[in-house]
């Protein structure tokens, strides 16, 4: 009896001692499947070229002292793009909206002018080694291909045009390869997005001016950038453009509704069109939702930090867009100073709600690649204009949207028309088409 108990206890050990080593395989399995994942994604992302459409500048880092060599607190450095593998930057030339009248239009192209002169300093005088002004997408790779990053140029805001439409070659010749017609509030060429809110329009779409812009931008191979300008505008500048058209920082609507993103209709019509929608890590565009439960409680966060720093702390878009362009500038300075340490605050309190991440971002990516194909879909970050998601929050991290993606299922080939090979191939057809009207 004794040798039968000794003879069933051994049989419970071994049976013990097997599922333990499964256990310890199917762990050891997984790690290193996770391992090889990471170690995939690794290789196509350091292979393919990443394009971020859309990153706003401060002209006081593009100065001799202070500048994109350094490490600074912006989201978009120099070194935090060779960390993240981030090779091509479009850095913006912004304007925010002010009075239809002579002396706005003058103090608005005055601004623009500053960040053309900033963003060529950058790669003139300051680090003309580590990064180039690309013009056309052989340009892009043949500066990648050197080692150097990239730098590109788009204008968020048709306003520093004023009611002269010279300006729009002007501003190609200096590097400018897409442009709004308008940003948060309704500028003389056409109607913004922000007209949803009370049904307040100036134009009904483009004004008389704004179609003669369209067609300047198809002459001087200018890509037409929907991101801002209402549902209306986008629909005349389709049909009058002879080129495709882009949505530099704007995700799916049907995900996220926000009047910044696009709705079925807007999409659909994106596809016909040719063009490409570059998916934003913009985080209330990204998950309107999960924001709303966060910021009731981060603002009083942030009023808290701001208030320690000495520092003025507007809650709503509304009051950021009723500043004056001096004091937006100066807002967004310290902007994301604040919102991270009152994330990091966030951390250590129990339960507080979580933040977009990468996942949400490329929720919104799955969706409009199911939609209207993986041809039309693109990335972009607005990083340092309110731009960035846990997971995304500078340039550093680029990687782990390709990891993401890599996840999902993407291939290697998906994942770089998706980073790069949409957008540059619709520079391709808008400078195409421009060829094609100059014979």
């Amino acid at each position: 009896m004794k040798n039968l108990c000794n003879a069933l206890c051994l049989l419970m050990l071994f049976s013990l001692s097997c599922k333990n080593d499964v256990k310890s395989v199917d762990s050891n399995s997984k790690q290193e499947d996770s391992l090889t994942l990471v170690k995939r994604a690794k290789a196509i992302h350091d292979k393919v070229i990443t394009l971020d459409t859309h990153i706003d500048i401060n002209v006081k880092n593009f100065t001799d002292s202070i500048n994109y060599t350094q490490e600074l607190s912006s989201q978009v450095t120099l070194p935090k793009m060779k960390s993240g593998g981030l090779d091509v930057a479009w850095f913006i030339v912004y304007t925010g909206q002010d009075s239809l009248t002579t002396k706005g239009y003058a103090k608005a192209y005055d601004n623009a002018i500053s960040k053309f002169d900033a963003i060529h300093k950058l790669v003139e005088e300051i680090a003309p080694n580590d990064i180039e002004l690309a013009l056309t997408s052989d340009d892009v790779r043949r500066i990648h291909a050197s080692g150097k990053k990239v730098a590109m140029i788009g204008i968020e805001n048709g306003y520093p045009i004023g009611l002269d439409i010279s300006r729009v070659e002007e501003f190609y010749n200096l590097g400018g390869r897409y442009m709004s017609l308008a940003h948060n509030g309704h500028s003389q060429l056409c109607d913004s997005h922000t007209g949803e809110a009370r049904d307040k329009w100036l134009h009904n779409g483009l004004s008389e001016l704004g179609i003669e812009v369209v067609k300047e931008m198809n002459r001087v191979g200018m890509m037409i950038d929907v991101s801002h300008p209402s549902k209306e505008a986008m629909l005349q500048m389709i049909e009058i453009s002879k080129a495709p058209i882009i949505a530099s920082h704007s995700a799916a609507r049907a995900v996220s509704d926000e009047s910044r993103n696009l709705d079925d209709e807007q999409l659909q019509w994106l596809k016909e069109k040719g063009g490409v929608v570059q998916t934003v890590a913009l985080d209330s565009y990204v998950h309107t939702q999960k924001v709303k439960a966060r910021d009731a409680q981060l603002q009083r966060l942030a009023l808290e930090v701001a208030d320690s720093l000495g520092v003025m702390w507007y809650t709503t878009r509304d009051e950021v867009m009723a500043l004056s362009n001096d004091e937006q500038d100066a807002f967004f300075e310290y902007y994301r100073k604040i919102i991270d340490l009152a994330n990091q605050k966030s951390e250590k309190i129990e339960g507080f709600p979580p933040a977009p991440d990468v996942s949400d971002l490329v929720d919104h990516i799955d969706y409009m690649v199911k939609k209207i194909g993986i041809e039309h879909v693109g990335i972009s970050s607005d990083f340092d204009g309110g731009g960035g998601i846990n997971g995304w929050n500078d340039a550093s991290e680029t990687f782990n949207v390709t990891l993401e993606l890599v996840k999902r299922g993407y291939t290697e080939d998906e994942i770089a028309m998706l980073w790069s090979g949409n957008l540059l191939r619709v520079l391709d057809e808008v400078q195409a088409v421009a060829k094609k009207i100059n014979q």
